[in-house]
């Protein structure tokens, strides 16, 4: 039998008392789709960082085409191994071509930047993943789509042995994520040899040739994806029976308007776009990425100021352009980019939690240190967060884990209205359960919920009613009976 291209022998990893890896072995052959699958904190970016060199293994060994890998992000690129992480390393103020070739950049003559070259390997490699935008403008205004898809780019330029994969479709729209696969199994045939980490079930069992699934840091079974179906493999993730299916129950009549956005544009992203948003109401704002529903949350929020139209809530204008006054007015907003725009993380994951309701908790100069306590162990208990405790930074946390700490910490405002920018991004399949619930739950109890998602099953599953917008407006609106993946892309895709 071939060698396989990647090892992985006993390896174990460990942050103090901490067990993130521990034992874990298998293989991953050239030419072959490896998925990797687990819930959050199970060990699975642990493991990408071992092989991408950012983190030294306490015991074990990697092993690359026979030949021990060593410790470093150098050593790991010069072995062949590249990494696509779940949250985008783009370098913000610098041009897409400039994080494609950043210390590999061609050279005129050994000494001046070939900038005609890399403009020209940019775009062949846009255009290869479906991509068509002004490749010099800086990566920090490019939506977080288009911010991953510079990242893939980069990594095809670097003609890799092992590609790894860390939720690679998770800001992605349809056709984007049709364009992603195609170059995925070109570079199979290539021999390139795939990690593929993901929550996406559907996804794992319609491009992977194995899976690995992990669990508490351990590895608990490899397996050719014909060997298992969907209720195996959750099984095997989380030790225990997971159902997420549409919620078919309801939740009594929606009761007045809460939420009322007036033919509210902003030049270059929207224009006159209006709906409400009634108590105990759960309504769906879907569509292609670049269509202007992040936009549209960022202005209710008052993140940006809109040029036209007015927002209300209960009825009562809110003023625009102010995130102050939209919280103090009861809307909380779960943003798309949680490490940029969600968490501080350097802070711990009890401060993060209850950012949101510090005056709640001030208790004259200082803060009443036992309701503190209380409100984060029901919030980590409530989102299942798996940390070690509460007085870790944020950013030790696996990605789902990240994006529990912010839904937990809009939650623990108990807001009016609650917009969710792509909530259960990088979310196991057990936690994107509970994440379903509570949303539930708190529409039960009167609150007013805007989700915004790329995942149409997921707009499926939790909604009332679902908004459709296309190239800045709504093109359409479908009731919960009835609507399927088919009719909301007919509303999505750009007429012909």
């Amino acid at each position: 039998m071939t060698q396989p291209l990647i090892q992985i022998e006993s390896l174990s990893k460990f942050y103090g008392v901490v067990r993130a890896l521990e034992g874990v072995s298998f293989d991953i052959r050239a030419g072959e789709i490896h998925a990797l699958v687990g819930e959050n904190g199970a060990g699975k970016s642990t493991l990408i960082k071992a092989l991408g060199g950012a983190h030294a293994p306490s015991e074990g060994r990697v092993l690359v085409s026979g030949q021990p890998l060593s410790c470093g992000v150098t050593a790991s690129e010069a072995a062949g191994i590249a990494t696509i992480h779940q949250e985008i390393t783009a370098f913000p103020h610098l041009s897409a071509e400039d994080n494609i070739f950043v210390g590999r950049e061609p050279r005129l003559g050994g000494i001046f930047i070939n900038r005609g070259q890399m403009r020209r390997e940019t775009r062949a490699l846009l255009t290869q993943l479906g991509e068509n935008f002004d490749s010099a403008r800086p990566v920090g205004e490019l939506s977080v789509a288009r911010r991953q898809m510079v990242g893939f780019a980069r990594a095809l330029s670097q003609k890799s042995k092992l590609l790894i994969l860390d939720e690679p479709t998770a800001s992605l729209s349809e056709r984007e994520c049709v364009a992603l696969f195609k170059v995925i199994r070109a570079l199979q045939s290539d021999g390139v040899a795939i990690l593929y980490v993901s929550h996406r079930l559907d996804e794992i069992f319609a491009l992977a040739n194995r899976v690995t699934v992990f669990r508490d840091g351990r590895h608990v079974q490899t397996c050719d994806i014909g060997e298992v179906d969907k209720a195996g493999l959750i099984r095997l993730m989380v030790g225990r029976e997971v159902v997420e299916e549409r919620d078919e129950s309801g939740r009594g009549v929606p009761g007045e308007a809460v939420l009322q956005v007036e033919n509210l544009s902003r030049e270059g992203a929207f224009r006159d776009v209006s709906f409400q948003v009634r108590a105990g109401e759960i309504v769906g704002l879907a569509g292609l990425v670049g269509a202007g529903r992040s936009e549209v949350a960022r202005a209710i929020f008052g993140v940006d100021k809109p040029t036209a139209g007015v927002v209300k809530i209960s009825g009562a204008i809110l003023p625009s352009g102010s995130v102050g006054k939209a919280v103090a007015r009861g809307v909380a907003l779960v943003p798309e980019d949680r490490q940029h725009q969600g968490l501080v993380l350097a802070m711990t994951v009890g401060e993060n939690l209850t950012l949101s309701v510090l005056e709640r908790l001030a208790r004259g100069p200082g803060r009443d240190k036992k309701a503190e306590r209380t409100e984060i162990a029901k919030l980590m208990k409530d989102l299942s967060v798996r940390a070690a405790g509460p007085d870790i930074p944020a950013q030790s946390l696996s990605g789902g884990n990240q994006q529990k700490l912010v839904v937990g910490k809009w939650l623990a405002s108990q807001p009016k209205v609650l917009i969710l920018d792509e909530p259960t991004r990088g979310v196991d399949v057990g936690a994107r359960a509970e994440v379903y619930r509570l949303i539930r739950q708190l529409a039960g109890q009167g609150m007013a919920a805007l989700v915004i998602s790329s995942d149409l099953t997921e707009i499926l599953a939790l909604c009332d009613r679902i908004l459709v917008m296309r190239e800045g407006v709504v093109s359409g609106e479908l009731p919960r009976e009835g609507a399927t993946q088919e009719k909301i892309l007919e509303l999505a895709l750009p007429e012909k």
